[in-house]
């Protein structure tokens, strides 16, 4: 409404006004074309970086073991020993000694409760005072841990046996999901101990890492051959690259980079890709439903039989493809079509899915089949 209003406004002025409006509305239509055609192709171009990643840039995952504190008598309780026994240590190293009963005299002890915390270094890495979030799980007979505080917990790394304290965590209790209220976060509540410089330079070399969704020879090999035909790269005899398999491209860093090698892999990270020619798949979520396929994906000979509907596709050539239910579609072998010819006809969600597994079974899908 504002868009139409402002228009008949314009017809009611001057026409000196009319003709300086209209000049300034084509001026700023020219304006905003130009910006479309000369940044949105650039904008639009997929980067090695939005594929891939530089190995030594993971993160890391710290766990300990710790004790929440202050609950409303919603904790583990006296009879849980696994949570009574670290109670009574942590009492004595603050200098509580336990009397003669022992751990039997915290047997009413309905405000603490066992939990397992974990924290996440982020891939950039950390210096030591950074604080993150910690993620807390009772694992004993806590009902919840709502209004508790985590106690003071040293989190090791996340090697098996490994003694060493890389960070402290501690603060009050968050529930962010009522469902599951034995799970809880700290927001901050993670403080680093020690620093994380993930190293991702080795022997003066990097390594691409192709993500799981987009890894195979053909793209590895592809990246390997862009980089090496990059014409930016000071001293550069066009064997800087070579996929080692369908994740790994090694790159070695020029000599005139090594200096620098932050500008090397920011540059290598920009340049664009050409169309990704990515493996055939098709992803359902059983749960929600939900049918993701790549518009090429085809099937191969196949007889679909589902309660009083037959669809057939009786071959991959010109003259031999599935006969879509709605004659106005066009002959087709593509799984997109077959899904769209059943949806028609109403066969349900959850049956459709069911036919695409067995076109699986049957080895005529020509594609990879994930079930989420």
């Amino acid at each position: 409404m504002p868009v139409v209003n402002a228009i008949l406004d314009m017809t009611q002025r001057p026409a000196s006004m009319r003709n300086l409006s209209i000049g300034r509305s084509i001026l700023v239509c020219a304006t905003i074309a130009f910006i479309i055609l000369t940044v949105a192709p650039a904008n639009a171009a997929t980067r090695i970086k939005d594929i891939c990643r530089v190995k030594g840039q993971e993160e890391n995952t710290l766990q300990g073991w710790g004790l929440v504190v202050g609950l409303n008598g919603t904790g583990d309780g006296g009879q849980f020993l696994p949570t009574i026994r670290p109670l009574a240590q942590m009492l004595q190293l603050m200098g509580n000694q336990l009397g003669d009963g022992g751990p039997l005299e915290l047997k009413d002890a309905k405000n603490i409760a066992l939990v397992l915390v974990t924290a996440t270094v982020p891939a950039a890495g950390g210096r030591q005072g950074d604080k993150v979030d910690c993620q807390v799980m009772s694992i004993g007979a806590a009902k919840s841990l709502q209004g508790g505080r985590l106690f003071m917990t040293p989190l090791t790394g996340p090697i098996a046996g490994s003694t060493k304290v890389f960070a402290i965590s501690e603060g009050w209790i968050t529930v962010e999901d009522s469902s599951t209220p034995t799970t809880a976060v700290v927001h901050r509540g993670c403080r680093l101990e020690a620093d994380f410089f993930n190293r991702y330079i080795k022997d003066d070399k990097i390594t691409l890492v192709l993500d799981k969704n987009h890894a195979n020879f053909q793209l590895a090999q592809e990246i390997a051959e862009l980089v090496n035909t990059e014409q930016g790269f000071l001293n550069s005899d066009g064997n800087m690259a070579r996929a080692l398999d369908p994740v790994n491209i090694e790159i070695n860093i020029p000599v005139g980079y090594r200096g620098d090698p932050v500008l090397f892999v920011s540059l290598i990270q920009e340049i664009p890709l050409l169309e990704i020619q990515g493996e055939a798949r098709v992803v359902i979520n059983e749960r929600s439903g939900s049918i993701v396929i790549d518009g090429d994906v085809e099937i191969g000979p196949v007889v679909v039989t589902h309660k009083n509907v037959v669809v057939e596709a009786v071959g991959t050539s010109a003259t031999d493809r599935f006969f879509a239910v709605n004659p106005n579609q066009e002959e087709t072998t593509k799984l997109q079509s077959l899904i769209e010819a059943l949806g028609s006809v109403q066969v349900s969600n959850e049956d459709i899915i069911s036919i695409i597994k067995n076109i699986e079974r049957s080895g005529r899908l020509h594609a990879s089949l994930i079930i989420e």
